[in-house]
């Protein structure tokens, strides 16, 4: 179902394309985006309980399918892990699980119906409520800053601080350039969090506007169109399914490379 916003299509893109905010302040600098930050959260604590619940209900004998599934996911996760990075991976694996299954899930709610959720959050008074959190900036490049966080941390604890810092000024031109290698090395460690963040969102959000386009052909009016929107909301839909499961692997392998990079000496 379309929901017609006053203007056409154009309007309606730039309805469903804006967040539930609050503002704290005048100058609005201070804003939370409570439909990004509310579906993101849950859909994390729904995750952490079905994996608690299956952990409690898991057995050494005949598993059960959930716990079939999860096995295999993990053993999956795990297997990526091990190829890339060879050191201690008793914290890296649970969380490149947990990247794998969080962006996961957080992609699938591009496939969900367009106006299925903004709709019965309008009858409970939000103007506006976006529910894809990875088609928002914000989200994916908090997640890249806590990538980027934990490969400084891992350099430090790989390298020192000392090694650390001399790397800095001494790689890739030795130690007479050190400027020149303190802005390479910068350049190249703000990079990675940039690119992880703008491939996921760009992804997503090119996804979630194609959506809009589409579900614009099912209001025109026109019988051939509604029949072109219907095929083309379902084609793109099972295209779309295989970029959500695809981008939430790049992201968690893109994540475990870089982590793994940064324990390298050099």
């Amino acid at each position: 179902m379309m929901l017609e916003a006053p203007g056409g299509l154009s309007d309606y893109i730039n309805h469903h394309l804006q967040n539930l905010t609050v503002h704290f302040g005048d100058g609005g600098f201070w804003t939370v985006q409570l439909d990004t930050l509310g579906v993101s959260v849950l859909i994390g604590v729904v995750f952490s309980a079905l994996m608690w619940a299956c952990a409690r209900r898991a057995t050494s004998g005949v598993p059960s399918r959930g716990q079939a599934f999860v096995e295999l996911l993990v053993e999956f996760v795990d297997g990526q892990v091990k190829d890339v990075f060879h050191g201690e991976t008793r914290l890296l694996g649970p969380l490149a699980l947990t990247i794998f299954v969080w962006v996961l899930l957080m992609n699938l709610m591009d496939v969900l119906p367009l106006d299925g959720i903004p709709h019965l959050m309008g009858l409970a008074g939000a103007g506006h409520f976006r529910a894809v959190p990875t088609a928002e900036l914000n989200t994916t490049f908090a997640m890249a800053l806590t990538v980027l966080i934990l490969t400084i941390f891992y350099s430090f604890k790989a390298k020192g601080a000392g090694g650390y810092m001399k790397e800095i000024f001494t790689v890739p031109f030795g130690p007479w350039l050190a400027p020149f290698n303190l802005l390479m090395n910068l350049i190249e460690l703000l990079s990675k969090p940039l690119s992880l963040s703008m491939r996921l969102f760009g992804n997503m959000y090119a996804g979630e506007l194609l959506f809009m386009l589409i579900a614009g052909l099912l209001g025109a009016g026109s019988t051939i169109l509604f029949g072109l929107g219907v095929f083309g909301y379902l084609a793109w839909g099972i295209f779309e399914l295989l970029i959500i499961v695809i981008q939430a692997f790049i992201f968690m392998v893109l994540s475990v490379v870089y982590i793994a990079m940064a324990q390298q000496h050099h």
